[in-house]
């Protein structure tokens, strides 16, 4: 990753006691455009873990559960009900496992299994490693028979490599547990709801007593809600303090976040079952999903719904109508200074969505073709962009169609113009990879797309930037893959491709040592095809792009193969950049040896070398050029007379470096 695209975090503090919830991190790349990661985040990177660490509430049983898994290749099986926490616990106790307090070791991964098997590029787990196995969402007995097949093999893998594991076992199932599970398993507790809303609210630096939280709603709130709504309810006493509309005191912004989290639901459908004509629920809607938004954004947004319900015009002239400002006040929306629409209410807005989602199904696709469109409505500042693209997502992943949040992604990047890439796309895969239940689907999704023939350029784009900034994080193993493919195809996206996956590999020794034997192995099964695989190989095996201190052997290997080609102009860039490593640095002056050894002592690629060391000699007259240019030219000799001796033993006449100079 260059100095321009370096990626800033802003609001660290953001609630994340288990991943879920309506909080978000934003991310800007160059500047150009913003990433916003959305509900129900299954990123185990080190930063959400160090954020997830701040505000967990260990339950009952935890420190049972970490003492088993300290030990290597250990296998940990957590029972809990749901809305305990109980993906949050194992995350949590993968990453305090060692000493070090959760600090990742280079090379070290932490990752989360898929449910099933099947996998496209599987990979073994290493010393150390660190896997997540979520079986939660799982709930009929076939589906958890088969995942309990993946589980012995997973599990088998993870004690032979002396790796940690833990899995989330699903909820009423433990009539088909499979037998030998009891001695791994842990049963957990529910935290104290009081203590997880405790804690959130004082790394918001909110400044409250203990009898505060005492009420006998809020009680019952903390006895009865599943974390997530408790981290949902913390963020919404903040929102409601950071609005400044709703008072100055603690206890004010405690009353709207409990007003908001216990009355939102029944007043929304109370409103809409008031509210009877289609203009009147369009425009609640619109403002939901725009809200923030000038006046008159909104205004064409409602008017762009309409058209897109297909509801016929009012035959009286708009000046005969009801003006724009009494609709807004009889729907309960306000206008602040600036002219951006709002709800009266906290979290009413949410609420609306979420109403219209679960009691309009039939009008679902309308929805999502309303946005395609007004989502890139002028006026709109790309961060209300991304706004509104997670504001629908959250809307489809909830109901359970992510494909329409996809056909989305694919619709607003084809639509690209030049080298750009459209955030409203790259918002869109990124909410649904970071999706705990849906997440599988989107990169299943992707492969598809990835591996099949023809790709736009703005979509390759889009999948490039996804795969890098947010499935890098979490399937570094598969965002290389998908990668991979996009880096082979033809065209300027696909050099931003490479450019994305060899920045990807070079930050990962395993990733490296991985792509490397992906590319050999395309070169040797498929050779007709071979060429963009073996232009991709070369380059990964130039010394800068290789990690420091270079991996030997993985090079070798990597030589080997390209080498092993008819000698191309390839291979000039590739050795080069090693003559030059090693004339700067006297300790990759190994790779001169290494690089002959792969050749094999075959005459054509030694001579091969010889010239270009020469040209490289000749291109800057330096004394350390010419000493490493001897040191190779020396290799070459003795690669040339093993060759030679043995041809002799075998009765065949003589040839010598001295002929190829």
């Amino acid at each position: 990753m260059t100095g321009q695209d370096r990626v800033t975090v802003n609001d660290p503090r953001a609630p994340v006691n288990n991943g879920e919830g309506h909080q978000y991190v934003f991310y800007g790349v160059g500047g150009d455009w913003m990433i916003r990661r959305g509900v129900e985040s299954l990123r185990i990177a080190r930063e959400d873990r160090m954020r997830l660490a701040d505000r967990f509430v260990p339950p009952r049983s935890y420190r049972v559960a970490a003492d088993r898994l300290e030990k290597p290749g250990s296998v940990v099986l957590l029972e809990a009900p749901p809305g305990s926490g109980r993906r949050a616990a194992a995350i949590m106790l993968l990453h305090g496992v060692g000493e070090d307090g959760g600090a990742d070791e280079e090379g070290v991964r932490f990752e989360e299994f898929p449910v099933t098997g099947k996998d496209e590029n599987p990979l073994a787990p290493g010393e150390g490693d660190r896997f997540l196995l979520d079986l939660s969402g799982i709930v009929d007995e076939e589906a958890y028979t088969k995942a309990q097949h993946h589980l012995a093999v997973r599990r088998s893998q993870v004690q032979d490599a002396g790796a940690h594991m833990v899995v989330v076992l699903p909820s009423g199932m433990e009539h088909a547990h499979a037998p030998g599970l009891e001695p791994h398993t842990v049963t957990l507790g529910r935290p104290r709801g009081v203590a997880v809303v405790t804690r959130y609210l004082r790394m918001d630096r909110m400044a409250f007593r203990p009898a505060d939280l005492e009420s006998a709603g809020l009680q019952r709130l903390c006895d009865r809600s599943p974390m997530r709504e408790l981290a949902r309810f913390a963020g919404l006493v903040r929102a409601a303090r950071d609005s400044d509309r709703f008072g100055a005191d603690f206890a004010g912004w405690l009353d709207q976040a409990m007003h908001a989290v216990t009355d939102r639901a029944g007043e929304v459908g109370r409103q809409v079952a008031s509210v009877r004509t289609a203009p009147e629920r369009a425009l609640l809607l619109a403002t939901a999903m725009f809200e923030e938004a000038g006046a008159d954004i909104v205004y064409e947004a409602w008017h762009d719904l309409m058209r897109t319900v297909r509801h016929e015009e009012e035959a009286t002239t708009e000046l005969a109508r009801t003006d724009f400002g009494e609709r807004l006040a009889g729907l309960g929306i306000e206008r602040d200074p600036d002219g951006r629409l709002r709800f009266e209410r906290l979290a009413y807005a949410d609420a609306v969505r979420t109403y219209f989602w679960a009691n309009f199904p039939g009008v679902r696709n309308d929805l999502r073709d309303w946005i395609g469109h007004a989502a890139g409505l002028r006026g709109l500042t790309t961060d209300d962009r991304v706004n509104v693209v997670v504001r629908f997502g959250e809307r489809s992943l909830a109901v359970g169609r992510p494909d329409h949040l996809f056909d989305l992604a694919v619709r607003w990047a084809d639509s690209a113009t030049g080298a750009s890439c459209d955030p409203r796309a790259v918002a869109a895969l990124e909410l649904g990879l970071s999706h705990e239940r849906l997440g599988g689907w989107f990169r299943k999704r992707i492969y598809r797309c990835v591996s099949s023939g023809s790709l736009p350029d703005g979509l390759a784009r889009v999948l490039t930037v996804a795969c890098l900034q947010s499935l890098g994080a979490t399937h570094s193993d598969q965002a290389m893959v998908r990668l991979h493919y996009l880096a082979v195809r033809k065209g300027e996206a696909a050099h931003e491709a490479r450019e994305a996956l060899l920045g990807l590999v070079g930050r990962d020794r395993r990733l490296y040592r991985l792509l490397i034997d992906r590319l050999r192995d395309r070169t040797h099964r498929e050779p007709r095809k071979a060429e963009p695989h073996l232009r991709l190989l070369t380059e990964l095996l130039r010394s800068d792009r290789a990690p420091d201190p270079p991996p030997w052997p993985d090079l070798f290997l990597g030589w080997e193969t390209v080498f092993s080609q008819p000698p191309t102009n390839l291979w000039n860039l590739l050795v080069s950049s090693w003559l030059s490593a090693a004339a700067s640095d006297s300790a990759r002056e190994m790779a001169l040896g290494v690089m002959v050894g792969a050749t094999h002592g075959r005459t054509a690629a030694l001579q091969r070398l010889y010239v270009i060391a020469c040209s490289w000699v000749g291109s800057a007259r330096h004394p350390s050029r010419a000493g490493v240019a001897a040191l190779f030219w020396q290799h070459i000799d003795h690669a040339q007379y093993a060759r030679t001796e043995n041809t002799e033993r075998a009765g065949a006449g003589p040839r010598t470096t001295e002929e190829a100079r």
